[in-house]
C-alpha cells in the first residue's frame, strides 16, 4: 500500500566522476539506498526492459522505481517521503530532488476511441488515400528516393494499434510506462494517429503516411486519458536509446512546466545520436515543455492553406518547423480513420519527413537531418526564421533529395 506521505520524485545524481569519494565507488542505486533509507524498491531499467523483464501486476506503485544508466543523465526515479527526500538533498552526490509532473496529448479533439463515426471523404478497404496534409508537405514526390525504410521511429504516445491493417507491416512492438497498462496498444486513438501520419504502409487500401516504410515502436508514456508523468517519458527516452541505429523520438504531448531532469534527458538523446521532434503545444500561447528544449525540434501548426493555426498553436523563438495540424486524417484503432486537430498532428508530420530525409542520407547524423528539414523548407512567414512557421513548412521533397554542406 502507498504511504500518504509518498510521492511520486526524480532524483538527478552528480556524474559518477563529480560524487564524493564514498559514492563515486558505487553504483547511484547503492547510492540512494544507503541516503535515502530505501532498500525495498524494486527498480526497472532499459536493460532489464529488453531482455524481457516485466513489472509484476501485484507490486505496489511505492515500491517501483526505474533506474536511468546515462553518464551525463544518472537519473533515479521513486516514490519518495519528505524525509527520504530531505536526505537526499543533503547529500554532495545528489544534484537535484524534484517533484514529478503531469504532461498532456497536444490534441484538441480530446478522447475518441476505436468506435468512431465515419466521416465523408474517409478512405474505404477498396481504395488508397494520400491524406491531405501528407501532400502537402510533398512527401510522395520524396518516394522514388526514400520512403525510408529502416529508419526507427519512436511515438512517445498513448501507445499504437500494432494491428492495424495499415500500421502491421512497420510496427516493430513497444513497450509501455503507464503503471496501470501493461500493454502498449492504444486505448485512447490518440498515438495510433500520429503513427499513423509516420508510416502508414503503401498497400492499397485506407491512408498512406509520410515515410511509408519507416518502422513504428510503440512507447506508451501516456494513459488511455491522454496524460501522463515526466518520470513516465524520462524512462520512455531511455528505452529507446538502447535500440541501435538511427532513430527519431516523435512527442506529440506537451507540458507547461517541466523537471530540469526531462531536459537533461532530451539533452542525452540528442546527444546519443537520436532526434527529437516535439508538438509545440494547444494553449496559444509560449511554446511547451519538451518542445522548448534546444535539443528538440519545436513544431507548430499550420491548415491546408498554410495559415498558421493561430486559435490554438503555441508561438516563439523555439519554433523551428511548421506542419499540417487541422483536422488531419489518420488510421484509429480498430481498424478505423478519422480526422484530428491539433499541434500532435503536425508532430509526426516532421517526424515523417525526417525519416524519409535520413533514409536517403544513411550515413548521416541527426544533426546533419536537423540542418537539412530546416534547410530545405518552405518559408511561409518573414524571410528567414519566425516565431510562427520556424523556418516554414516542412518540405519532406527538398529535405530528402538535397544536401547541405554550411549549418544553419
Amino acid at each position: 500500500m502507498v504511504e500518504e506521505n509518498r510521492q511520486p520524485m526524480i532524483v538527478t545524481f552528480r556524474r559518477k566522476d563529480q560524487r564524493t569519494d564514498e559514492d563515486a565507488q558505487r553504483d547511484k542505486l547503492s547510492a540512494f539506498a544507503e541516503i535515502s533509507g530505501r532498500e525495498d524498491v524494486n527498480f526497472y531499467d532499459a536493460d532489464k526492459l529488453a531482455r524481457g523483464v516485466t513489472v509484476p501486476s501485484s507490486l505496489p506503485q511505492d515500491l517501483m522505481g526505474y533506474d536511468v544508466n546515462r553518464f551525463e543523465a544518472p537519473i533515479v526515479m521513486a516514490m519518495l517521503s519528505e524525509r527520504e527526500v530531505e536526505r537526499l538533498r543533503a547529500s554532495n552526490s545528489v544534484e537535484s530532488v524534484e517533484n514529478d509532473g503531469e504532461f498532456f496529448a497536444a490534441d484538441q479533439d480530446g478522447f475518441s476511441g476505436p468506435d468512431t463515426f465515419l466521416i465523408e471523404g474517409q478512405p474505404t478497404v477498396q481504395a488508397e488515400t494520400v491524406p491531405a496534409g501528407v501532400a502537402q508537405i510533398k512527401a510522395p514526390k520524396a518516394w522514388d528516393v526514400s520512403r525510408g525504410k529502416g529508419i526507427k521511429v519512436f511515438v512517445l504516445d498513448t501507445g499504437i494499434d500494432g494491428s492495424h491493417p495499415d500500421l502491421a507491416s512497420n510496427y516493430k512492438g513497444g513497450t509501455s510506462f503507464v503503471p496501470s497498462e501493461s500493454s502498449a496498444m492504444d486505448y485512447n486513438s490518440h498515438g495510433t494517429h500520429c503513427a499513423g501520419t509516420i508510416a502508414a504502409a503503401i498497400n492499397g487500401a485506407g491512408v498512406v503516411g509520410v515515410a511509408p516504410s519507416a518502422y513504428l515502436y510503440a512507447v506508451k508514456v501516456l494513459s488511455a486519458g491522454g496524460s501522463g508523468q515526466w518520470s513516465w517519458l524520462i524512462a520512455g527516452i531511455d528505452w529507446c536509446l538502447n535500440k541501435k541505429g538511427p532513430k527519431i523520438l516523435s512527442m506529440s504531448l506537451s507540458g507547461s512546466a517541466a523537471p530540469g531532469a526531462v531536459e537533461a534527458m532530451c539533452k542525452e538523446a540528442y546527444n546519443e545520436g537520436a532526434l527529437l521532434v516535439a508538438a509545440a503545444g494547444n494553449s496559444g500561447g509560449a511554446v511547451q515543455y519538451p518542445a522548448a528544449y534546444d535539443s528538440v525540434v519545436a513544431v507548430s501548426a499550420i491548415d491546408n492553406a498554410n495559415n498558421f493555426a493561430g486559435g490554438f498553436s503555441c508561438r516563439g523563438l523555439e519554433i523551428e518547423l511548421s506542419a499540417p495540424g487541422v483536422s488531419v486524417l489518420s488510421t484509429l484503432p480498430g481498424g478505423g480513420y478519422g480526422t484530428k486537430t491539433g499541434t500532435s498532428m503536425a508532430c509526426p508530420h516532421v517526424s515523417g519527413a525526417a525519416a524519409l530525409t535520413w533514409g536517403s542520407h544513411r550515413f548521416s547524423d541527426n544533426v546533419t537531418i536537423r540542418d537539412l528539414l530546416g534547410r530545405w523548407a518552405d518559408n511561409l512567414g518573414i524571410p528567414g526564421r519566425d516565431n510562427y512557421f520556424g523556418y516554414g513548412r516542412v518540405d519532406a521533397d527538398q529535405s530528402a533529395f538535397n544536401y547541405i554542406e554550411l549549418p544553419l
